[in-house]
């Protein structure tokens, strides 16, 4: 029956660890995402393609040009 209060408090002494070590890597930063906003504006485009239809003046983007690019930055990442 010993073993199972060792075993159990060794548990709680590693759990208690990664936890901590998840707190510090949130709290400096290791989780935020710096990518997908670099790259949010260039999916945009789709939006101002529908809107580029009710105006004439707004630019008209085809989907084999938003294809290319999103092949590029897969390429890329």
């Amino acid at each position: 029956m010993s073993v199972i209060y060792l075993l159990l408090s060794i548990s709680i002494i590693v759990a208690l660890i990664f936890f901590i070590a998840f707190i510090v890597s949130v709290r400096s930063g290791q989780y935020d995402d710096s990518y997908t906003p670099s790259v949010r504006m260039l999916f945009d485009d789709e939006l101002v393609r529908e809107n580029s239809r009710a105006s004439s003046n707004s630019v008209s983007i085809k989907k084999s040009e938003i294809k290319s690019i999103e092949q590029r930055i897969e390429k890329k990442g």
